[in-house]
């Protein structure tokens, strides 16, 4: 199938549950996901690097579960009057501050169901309250990433579709071998060949794709 010329049209990334790519990196922490309400415990984690998926699985589950969406960086006590499930984002951002290191701890004591997000493992997020960082080191987790080409590839096609193009498998392929082997970096060289070719109005092909690698995309 021949590449589709780039339209100016503006990126709306497609985050529903059947646009979610699964794989055997993350498969086990889909399942448990769409698991829900049948979880073994009130609180789970799922991690792993940017733009690996964290948020976008997070929101399948907020919106399934009714729950609401913070960043752990601005909790606040705020947040305890309410009973309803929480996603909470980015539990590894640093520093928290006093009072979200205490939110946080305050939500896992008494048991609210909450899903957390977090770059590394939960053992490993910083905390300075001894008893919120034996409670992060306690919790089910999930890695979300472990790339394989099979899910890299997957991730580049659903990035284009996201901005309208259809781009031949040959060219997918090709980038997922020659670029570093991270989400990250898959979605930065997306946005940069859809620029390219929307500047020299070219299409997404080989030919494209090369001459952006060479000049260390």
């Amino acid at each position: 199938m021949p590449a589709q010329i780039p339209l100016p049209l503006q990126s709306r990334p497609r985050l529903g549950r059947a646009d979610f790519i699964v794989g055997p990196p993350n498969s086990a922490a889909v399942t448990y996901i769409d698991a829900w309400p049948s979880w073994q415990g009130p609180a789970v984690a799922i991690y792993g690097p940017t733009g690996s998926g964290k948020s976008h699985l997070a929101g399948v589950w907020a919106e399934r579960a009714g729950a609401a969406t913070v960043e752990a960086a601005v909790l606040t006590e705020a947040v305890l009057a309410g009973h309803a499930p929480l996603a909470v984002e980015n539990a590894d951002s640093t520093p928290l501050s006093n009072q979200a290191e205490a939110a946080l701890f305050a939500l896992l004591e008494r048991g609210q169901t909450l899903l957390f997000t977090g770059h590394d493992r939960p053992g490993e997020w910083p905390a300075r309250l001894p008893d919120l960082k034996s409670r992060f080191t306690a919790l089910l987790a999930f890695p979300i990433w472990s790339p394989d080409d099979a899910l890299l590839a997957g991730l580049a096609r659903k990035l284009f579709a996201d901005r309208q193009l259809t781009v031949p498998d040959a060219v997918i392929e090709h980038m997922v071998r020659s670029l570093e082997r991270a989400p990250g970096a898959i979605r930065d060289f997306v946005a940069r060949a859809d620029a390219e070719a929307l500047a020299r109005k070219r299409p997404i092909n080989i030919g494209l794709i090369r001459e952006l690698l060479a000049k260390g995309a």
